[in-house]
């Protein structure tokens, strides 16, 4: 593999749980609906530009987050969100990778503009949102192209933008993870940004983990988009974990390394589920509460 090409050992076959509970078709069917409707509507606003912080658009930021709020939930998943707002200006947000879900969770977090493969922008429909949301493509196969591809990255940064990446540059299951690779920290060395890390974990209402959102190896986004819908009490778990400052690390290796999850946390029970607002800049994201780990003995073996 090239430097923007590792590899998950992860496969569909191996690593992905089908659902315990399922919902019945019509309601999962209507849940595609929703689904559909809200992408759709998208399309037709993202001509108008999708506005985040260095970056002009006539649909406010704010807008940006309840939409992708918005479509996580019309998949059936609940949001819980916890930390503190990502700081304004020019940030590099990272995050472990899972799913496609990930994607629209990173910006209700904070509108920024994505770093992605540039094959997405031959996917229908995904292809005209990413490039018209900013989207920063990059040639993976390309291993010389990978400077210029920092250079842009830095740029976007310097302007005040936020720019979300995945160092992994892989999904993985959720129950394992890679390293982050270093690379795309260079960018925020050279512009003089902060780093915000991001984790994000999917389990089910119960606590219980699980890898019914993973979207690894050979599946296809039908197959996923449809366990997705039929999954029962799924929900999404993002902490936004403390900032690391400019000059808090001397080189990207151990910036990387500081903004790497370390190994896994015990599971959240169902009281952090309970009913709820959060107060704040993630007001209206989703029921939870500040995080209740289990004791040492229920926590859930999830090393590799």
């Amino acid at each position: 593999m090239g430097g923007w090409q590792p590899g998950a050992p992860c496969t569909p076959g191996a690593c992905v749980e089908r659902a315990g509970t399922v919902v019945a078709v019509p309601r999962a069917l209507l849940r595609l609906a929703a689904l559909t409707a809200l992408v759709l509507a998208g399309v037709v606003l993202s001509p108008l530009g999708w506005g985040s912080p260095g970056r002009r658009g006539r649909i406010p930021a704010e807008w940006t987050r309840r939409w992708c709020r918005a479509i996580v939930r019309a998949a059936g998943v609940r949001v819980g969100i916890t930390g503190a707002a990502p700081p304004a200006g020019g940030l590099l947000l990272v995050a472990n990778h899972v799913s496609w879900l990930d994607i629209p969770l990173l910006t209700a977090v904070r509108p920024a503009r994505l770093l992605a493969k540039s094959e997405i922008r031959r996917w229908p429909v995904a292809g005209a949102l990413a490039g018209r949301g900013g989207t920063l493509f990059i040639e993976r196969d390309l291993l010389r192209a990978l400077p210029a591809t920092v250079d842009r990255i830095s740029g976007a940064l310097r302007t005040g933008a936020a720019v979300t990446a995945f160092p992994e540059g892989s999904t993985w299951c959720g129950r394992a993870h890679g390293r982050f690779h270093r690379a795309v920290f260079q960018a925020a060395l050279d512009a003089g940004v902060p780093v915000q890390p991001v984790r994000l974990r999917y389990r089910q209402r119960d606590g219980t983990p699980g890898t019914a959102a993973a979207f690894v190896g050979e599946d296809t986004f039908l197959a996923s988009l449809w366990r997705v819908a039929r999954t029962r009490g799924l929900v999404a778990e993002v902490e936004v974990r403390p900032v690391i400052p400019p000059g808090a690390h001397p080189d990207r290796r151990a910036l990387a390394h500081a903004a790497q999850p370390a190994a896994p946390e015990p599971a959240w029970t169902h009281a952090t589920l309970v009913a709820g607002v959060l107060h704040g800049p993630y007001a209206g994201a989703g029921p939870v509460t500040t995080p209740v780990p289990r004791t040492s003995a229920d926590r859930p073996r999830l090393r590799a």
